[in-house]
Parts: structure tokens; C-alpha cells; sequence
């Protein structure tokens, strides 16, 4: 039977290191909930040590240790017995994260874009998440047969579940880009693009452009790119005073329908005037 309780107390510093797309708010203040990280512990201290003992009528008090800020080194069994069931609970939440599926709000943000490529209209909705990365994706076409449509549909469902199990957008984008069937060709209705390989090559480069800042796979550059440098100052006075204003926008509006370009998409209506009153 155990006369004595030893109690050890360490203090171990660690870094999780996250890999983002973008770094703005919302992201920063939910990274404790993010189970992507990588863990890694960088130093392991004895902050103190007691021994008590568990008969009640007696008392110890002259064997009593207290070790302050000692650091362990990394061959100590003590230190690789905490390390390893550190990393194990951690490489555990990870595991846990990853067969998780993040399903989309049920009232979300996106945009839908129509264009023409040769004769078949192709119409593309996305659903965007709280933080403005992409969810899930619909395809429509026209003039096609009911074969057609119900592959196009299934196919926007399996990248949407990809998607909501956290495969990057950036390995679709690889998969599809460049891919050559028909229709092909000229592209009507889209800004940035202008020729198309498939429906597919044209799909995923929308995407990337519009959710990945993908400029090297537009045809024309981006909205405000070439701005007179002249007036660059001023330019830069009022996106200060207007930063607080263009966060709102930015939280509200789909990223990817204003493709971050929220300064050239906004509309100053503070001298206009609207008359609510009714003719006599």
C-alpha cells in the first residue's frame, strides 16, 4: 500500500503552426478551433515538485521539493513519455477532424455565373461558408440531353462533398484545368475568361480566379490593376477611412462574386435623396 504521493508540475511551450489561404479576422479568431495544425513542442520545464503524505495523521513537510523554471532535456523518459502522449491526443484530434464532415450553413452566401461556350449556355452556382471559401458548387446546362444534366449534377455534388471534407480547392483546380472535350472554345458572359478547352476547364478556373487569385489562369487582368499610381496617396487616405465600412461589405458580400475587388464594386449613395412622399 502506497504511503507517499509525489506531484510533479511541468510547464511545456508549444507551437501549432496552420497553413491559410488568406489571413483576415474571422480566421485569425477561430484558429484554436481549427484541427489542421501542425504541432510541434519546443521546450518542456519542471516548474515544481511535491511529496505529500496519504497517511492523514501524519505530516511530511521536511522532504517537501520545489524545483523552479529546471529545463528537461529531450532523452529524459519522463520528457519522451510526455511528448509522445502529447502528440498522440493531438495526432488523435487531427484523425478525428479529418473524417469530419463541415456542412454548410443553412442560409449561405455565393453567386451564379452564366456563359456561353460555342452554343451550350453553363450556368454556375456556388455556396460559400461563414468565412468566404467555397462549399459547394451547382452546373447547369442548356441544350443538352437529361444524361448529360444528371452527370453534370452528380459530378458538382461529389466535388461539393470533397469540398466539405476539406480537399483544397487548389486540387481540383489541378485535376480539371486544361482538360479538352467538347464544347469548347470562345467564352460570352465571363470577364476574366475568354476561351475554354471544356466545361470543365472553364468551371475550375472560374473558381480558382474568383477563390484563389489565380490571375495566371484569367485572360484579362484584374479589375483596378493598372490605376494611376499618380493618385496612389489619396487612394490610400480613403481606403483608410473607409476600412471599417469595407469589413462589413466584406463579411456580407460572396468573396467570390466580387472576386476581393469590393472597392471598385461599391456604390456611394450618401447625396442621394429619396422623395417617400406620396402625390397629392
Amino acid at each position: 500500500m502506497a504511503k507517499y504521493i509525489v506531484e510533479t508540475y511541468y510547464n511545456c511551450s508549444f507551437k501549432v503552426t496552420h497553413y491559410l489561404d488568406e489571413v483576415n479576422e474571422n480566421q485569425l479568431s477561430n484558429l484554436e478551433k481549427r484541427d489542421d495544425g501542425k504541432f510541434e513542442i519546443i521546450s518542456v520545464k519542471l516548474d515544481n515538485r511535491k511529496t505529500k503524505s496519504l497517511d492523514k495523521g501524519e505530516k511530511f513537510n521536511k522532504n517537501q521539493k520545489e524545483i523552479k523554471q529546471t529545463n528537461l532535456k529531450s532523452d529524459n523518459p519522463t520528457v519522451k513519455n510526455l511528448i509522445n502522449d502529447t502528440n498522440q491526443k493531438f495526432e488523435k484530434k487531427i484523425h478525428e477532424g479529418i473524417n469530419k464532415r463541415f456542412s454548410m450553413p443553412d442560409r449561405r452566401k455565393g453567386y451564379i455565373q452564366k456563359a456561353t461556350i460555342g452554343d451550350h449556355k453553363v450556368y454556375l452556382h456556388t455556396g460559400e461558408y461563414e468565412d468566404g471559401k467555397i462549399g459547394e458548387i451547382f452546373i447547369d446546362t442548356s441544350k443538352e440531353g437529361e444524361l448529360v444534366k444528371a452527370l453534370m449534377n452528380n459530378f458538382a455534388i461529389a466535388i461539393s462533398l470533397g469540398l466539405q471534407y476539406g480537399v483544397p480547392l487548389d486540387e481540383f483546380v489541378s485535376a480539371y484545368v486544361d482538360t479538352k472535350f467538347e464544347p469548347s472554345g470562345k467564352v460570352y458572359g465571363n470577364d476574366r475568361i475568354l476561351s475554354a478547352s471544356s466545361i470543365l476547364d472553364y468551371i475550375f478556373r472560374e473558381l480558382a480566379i474568383s477563390y484563389l487569385n489565380r490571375e495566371d489562369l484569367a485572360h484579362t487582368p484584374s479589375i483596378g490593376s493598372n490605376a494611376d499610381k499618380s493618385g496612389a496617396t489619396k487612394e490610400s487616405e480613403i481606403e483608410d477611412e473607409q476600412s471599417k465600412f469595407l469589413k462589413i461589405v466584406k463579411d456580407i458580400t460572396s468573396k467570390g462574386f466580387v472576386r476581393n475587388n469590393y472597392q471598385k464594386k461599391l456604390v456611394d449613395l450618401s447625396d442621394i435623396r429619396i422623395n417617400l412622399k406620396g402625390k397629392k
